[in-house]
């Protein structure tokens, strides 16, 4: 097979380059299309019990992360004229394309009754722009005699004050939102100028624009860090500038590749996707270095170009493609789980991993047929002093300090046990932002002020229309809400009591004494003007109570507490609920973002560990294909999942917790790293046949022929990973730092303990069926020089 796509693409190299150079300008064409995932979430399936219950909530009462909160710190917002330029902001804010309403102290309603039509009015407090401090001192009194806003727009404690912009949900939907927020800002800082005022901004809509476009921004830096550092070791490597620039090429192409086939599958970039191509471009470049080394070995050897060039597809091209189809396998693992956004990045991955493999194999054979060939500089590398002595140390450590390896081994092993059991599973929504960014200083001044802006909606079922606004429910209402305000973690709530106790004190002209449910007695004169506004579009009704006028919501903000602290309050709060409102009269349902991204998270570790055992369980099943040994399978395995415990032993002693950003360290560094012995064992087995079974002389010489190319290709994966610790968010900093590390353990793992355990337990290790696999990766017969094969007489 090998022989004759290797005779396939020599023979066809121009049109082959022509398809490669057509397809590439149509994915780029394509990649124009990409856009970015505004959504949030998108974890949990839609069948899942948690997002059926969002998506019910939804349909009832529509999103509820669709408000940006603006807030200042400061007794002057309170003076004159700070007090007129807020409402001067809230007027501008509110001509924004994107903005549907403003609320906050200069923008806001009560309640007037009205006698004539047995009704309540709702009636601006601020008419127009404060002219003086003795206007503004009576506003504010006014205001503050409204006990419905205390809490939600201003904190008398510490003088903060607070402006909600409700935002449009299709406008935020789009690409268009990025230009709201950016207008928003615009005006926000001229306020700040004007005022001497800092002005905080928040909201899941504001900081989901803001976290993407920090990923988009991050995606263009990683494409350029992985292409530039990759490049510069294949120029330290080769000594050739031609070589650095055809393997960046290959990587290059990759990469629009990879973008237009996130636009022609219809999926969006998120932040996961977004780690996609410089991916690519980290994987695909030892694809290079094991082609290139081979064609210079070849070339050295023998002086045929053509030849050389034969042979790199012959062998190098079956060991390679089994190499990258075990990559792609691990990443391919993430299509079994349940989560939209795990298959689409599990899809695109595996798809352009392979994909980068056939480039480089195209790419690099027939473009090197139209040059000239390599100069002896060009093929010192293959003599490399430092790396023939790296070599050296580990053909030592194999041959005679094996006791030493199982040793060390054990103490790591044992280590990383302990190292395991101190991993917590937690996530924040904001967490993988640096502590000082300005989302996360923003953020901890809502929480201090007003407790959090992360939704937290409660559903309360009771099963009959008539039952919502009878005085039981309303008192266990009430109840829930103090339950709820006991709870420094979550805002002040709102809820169909808050409705209720506004109008009896509007009914009494605003006393504030008279913010309070209506007593029995009370409903037979104030009732009639509760249901004097019923049906209007700007009723109470419409806010707390759901179409059918039997659920009604409560509504309150938490903060990013993080899951584990998140789900210690539900399991202390659901009770207290349940209390209240008994299962059998009433169905409760706690839902809301921030109950979402919690089941989310959880979900997301569950089937990543779930995804990591399938990807051990297929790669197990290939190893078993490809040396037809089931302890040859044991024994390939086992220096591949050492450095996963290691990596989750470093994890524990440096406080790194398992969440969705860190899960992926073990797929992603297990499917890379069995790479290494592939390459190991596929020599070994050859060696074997070459070697008359001298087992010794045979791991030995796999060591040192095959521990240069995996040396190289470690170094560039090392490096190639480590540029993801150049970004803004903490989790993918995580990730670069971990994987980098996870492959260079491995590397030590196949070049060390594996050769150390083929030599102590050759007996029972080697046995016919290895001989003989089911799956050739090389042909080993073929290996033979037939140039140096003399007859004798």
């Amino acid at each position: 097979m090998w022989e004759r796509t290797a005779s396939i693409i020599l023979r066809n190299r121009i049109p082959l380059l022509a398809v490669i150079l057509v397809i590439t300008v149509f994915m780029g064409y394509q990649s124009k299309n990409v856009t970015m995932s505004y959504k949030f979430g998108g974890i949990l399936p839609k069948d899942d019990s948690t997002q059926i219950e969002y998506d019910r909530f939804t349909e009832r009462f529509a999103e509820d992360g669709n408000i940006i909160v603006i807030g200042v710190g400061d007794s002057k917002v309170h003076t004159y004229p700070t007090f007129a330029d807020w409402y001067d902001l809230g007027n501008e804010l509110r001509t924004v394309d994107g903005v549907d309403s403003v609320f906050s102290e200069t923008h806001l309603y009560t309640l007037v009754k009205n006698a004539e039509e047995k009704k309540f009015d709702f009636e601006k407090i601020i008419q127009s722009r404060p002219g003086d401090q003795v206007e503004v001192d009576s506003l504010k009194k006014k205001i503050n005699s409204l006990p419905f806003y205390r809490g939600l727009l201003y904190n008398d404690t510490t003088n903060a004050s607070l402006m909600m912009l409700s935002v449009s949900r299709a406008k935020f939907a789009s690409e268009d939102r990025v230009q709201t927020v950016e207008e928003i800002e615009a005006i926000l800082d001229k306020f700040e100028s004007k005022t001497g005022l800092e002005v905080h901004v928040s909201g899941l809509p504001y900081i989901r624009t803001v976290q993407t476009a920090k990923i988009k921004q991050e995606l263009g830096m990683f494409v350029g860090l992985a292409a530039a550092i990759t490049a510069l070791l294949m120029l330290l490597f080769f000594k050739s500038w031609r070589v650095m620039f055809i393997s960046l090429t290959v990587v290059i192409v990759g990469v629009i590749w990879s973008l237009g086939t996130i636009s022609l599958f219809g999926f969006k970039l998120t932040a996961l996707m977004g780690l996609i191509p410089p991916l690519i471009i980290v994987i695909g470049v030892p694809n290079c270095v094991f082609l290139l080394n081979k064609y210079h070995k070849e070339y050295r050897h023998h002086g045929n170009k053509i030849k050389a060039l034969n042979r790199v597809i012959q062998k190098i091209g079956n060991a390679t493609f089994m190499t990258n189809a075990t990559t792609a396998m691990g990443f391919a693992t993430f299509i079994f789980t349940q989560s939209a956004m795990l298959k689409e990045f599990g899809i695109i991955a595996s798809i352009n991993i392979l994909s980068v493999f056939v480039l480089s194999l195209i790419i690099i054979p027939c473009v090197f047929s139209f040059i000239p060939p390599p100069r002896e500089k060009h093929v010192e590398h293959l003599d490399r002093t430092w790396l023939e002595k790296v070599v050296g140390v580990l053909i030592s450590l194999v041959s005679h300090n094996r006791r030493a390896t199982y040793i060390a081994t054990v103490f790591v092993v044992g280590a990383s046990i302990y190292g395991l059991t101190k991993i917590e599973a937690t996530g924040n929504i904001v967490d993988d932002l640096p502590k000082d960014d300005q989302i996360i200083t923003d953020l901890n001044f809502f929480e201090k002020n007003f407790a959090g802006v992360m939704p937290l909606e409660i559903l309360v079922n009771t099963k009959d229309s008539s039952r919502v606004t009878k005085d039981k429910t309303l008192r266990k209402i009430e109840k829930l809400q103090a339950v709820l305000e006991s709870y420094p973690e979550i805002s002040k709530s709102l809820a169909i009591t808050d409705a209720v106790k506004f109008a009896k004190q509007a009914y009494y002209n605003g006393l504030p004494s008279k913010y309070a449910l209506i007593s029995g007695y009370e409903k037979s004169f104030i009732g009639p003007y509760i249901r004097g506004n019923e049906g209007e579009a700007n009723g109470v009704s419409k806010l707390f109570l759901d179409s059918t006028q039997q659920i009604t919501r409560i509504t309150a903000q938490i903060a990013d507490i993080g899951t584990t602290e998140l789900d210690s309050l539900m399991s202390d709060l659901k009770p207290k609920v349940y209390e209240i409102f008994p299962k059998d009269e009433y169905k409760v349902t706690l839902t809301g973002t921030s109950i979402v991204f919690l089941n989310g998270t959880d979900y997301l570790v569950k089937n990543l560990f779930i995804s990591l055992a399938i990807a051990i369980f297929v790669i197990a099943i290939l190893m078993a294909l490809l040396f037809n040994s089931a302890r040859m399978v044991l024994i390939s395995l086992l220096p591949n999942l050492i450095p996963l415990l290691f990596t989750g032993g470093l994890m524990g002693f440096f406080g790194i917790p398992i969440k969705p950003s860190t899960i992926l360290v073990f797929s992603i560094a297990f499917g890379i790293s069995v790479d290494d012995t592939i390459h190991f064992l596929s020599k070994y087995r050859q060696e074997l046949k070459a070697k008359s079974w001298d087992i010794k002389t045979c791991v030995l010489n796999a060591v040192h022929e095959t521990g240069i190319s995996m040396i190289y290709t470690s170094i560039i994966l090392f490096f190639g990973f480590l540029v993801f610790t150049a970004s803004n968010f903490g989790g993918t900093v995580a990730l670069g730092f971990l994987v980098s590390v996870t492959l260079l353990v491995a590397m030590i793992s196949n070049l060390v303990l594996l050769p150390s355990m083929l030599m102590s337990f050759q007996e029972s290790i080697v046995t016919k069926s290895f001989q003989e696999p089911l799956l050739e990766i090389v042909n080993e017969e073929e290996d033979i020089e037939l140039d140096d094969l003399e007859i004798r007489k």
